[in-house]
C-alpha cells in the first residue's frame, strides 16, 4: 500500500469528522461556527488532494478507493448533524435524497466495475457543481446564524435542495448510460467490451484515472 500526499491528505479529511461532531455538541460558545470551519477545511482538502494528484500525478489503488468513501462520508455525517439539530421535513427528505441516490449509485457503480462496465457510468460537469454546491450548502447550514439583512440559514436551505434535485439528475445520468448493460444482462446477452475510459466529474472520481483521481482503474 502506498501512501502518497494527496492519500494522506484523505485520511486527515475522514480524521476531522469526529472532531467536527465533538465540536458541534460542545457546549461552548461559538461551536456552530467552529464545526463550520472544520467541516469548510475538510471541503478544501478534497478539493487540494485532487489537485495534488492531477499536478504531480500522485495516484494510487488506495486513493482511488478511499477518496469517494472520504466524501460521502463528510456529506452524510454532517447532513445527520443537521436534521437532528433541526429535524424539520425539509431537511429530513433532502438528506434522504441525498444520503439514499449516494447508496443507489454506489451499488450501480460496484455492479459495474464487477463485470468490466465502470467506465459506462461517468456523469457530466454537474457532478462538480452539485459537490460544490453541497459543501457551501452544509457550510452554510452548520454556521446557523442569519446576518442582519441575510436569512442565511434559508440560503443554505435553498442550496441544499438545488444540490438534492442535481443529485438527482447525475443519479438519472449514472442510470441511463448504465442501463444498455442493466438490460442485456436480464435478456442474458453478455453486455459489449467497454470502451475507452471517460473521466469521471463526480466528486470521488474528477481527474483520470478512470476509478478515481488518485489511482488507476481497477
Amino acid at each position: 500500500m502506498r501512501f502518497t500526499l494527496p492519500t494522506v491528505l484523505t485520511l486527515f479529511r475522514i480524521g476531522l469528522l469526529p472532531i467536527m461532531v465533538i465540536v458541534f455538541y460542545a457546549p461552548f460558545r461559538g461551536a456552530n461556527i467552529a464545526a463550520a470551519a472544520i467541516f469548510l477545511a475538510a471541503g478544501l482538502t478534497d478539493w487540494l488532494d485532487g489537485w495534488l494528484a492531477r499536478r504531480w500525478g500522485l495516484t494510487s489503488a488506495f486513493g482511488a478507493f478511499l477518496d469517494p468513501v472520504a466524501d460521502k462520508l463528510m456529506v452524510a455525517v454532517t447532513l445527520f448533524l443537521l436534521v437532528q439539530e433541526n429535524p424539520t421535513p425539509l431537511m429530513a427528505v433532502t438528506s434522504a435524497v441525498i444520503v439514499g441516490r449516494e447508496i443507489t449509485i454506489s451499488a450501480l457503480r460496484e455492479w459495474m466495475a464487477e463485470i468490466g462496465q465502470r467506465t459506462r457510468v461517468s456523469v457530466a460537469g454537474i457532478g462538480k457543481i452539485k459537490t460544490i454546491m453541497q459543501i457551501v450548502a452544509l457550510t452554510v447550514l452548520l454556521y446557523q446564524h442569519d446576518f442582519e439583512e441575510l436569512r442565511l440559514y434559508f440560503v443554505g436551505e435553498t442550496l441544499l435542495v438545488a444540490a438534492a434535485a442535481m443529485t438527482i439528475w447525475s443519479a438519472f445520468l449514472y442510470l441511463r448510460a448504465a442501463w444498455p448493460v442493466l438490460r442485456d444482462s436480464e435478456s442474458g446477452v453478455a453486455p459489449p467490451l467497454p470502451g475507452p475510459a471517460r473521466s469521471d466529474i463526480e466528486s470521488g472520481d474528477r481527474t483520470a484515472p478512470a476509478e478515481g483521481r488518485h489511482g488507476p482503474a481497477a
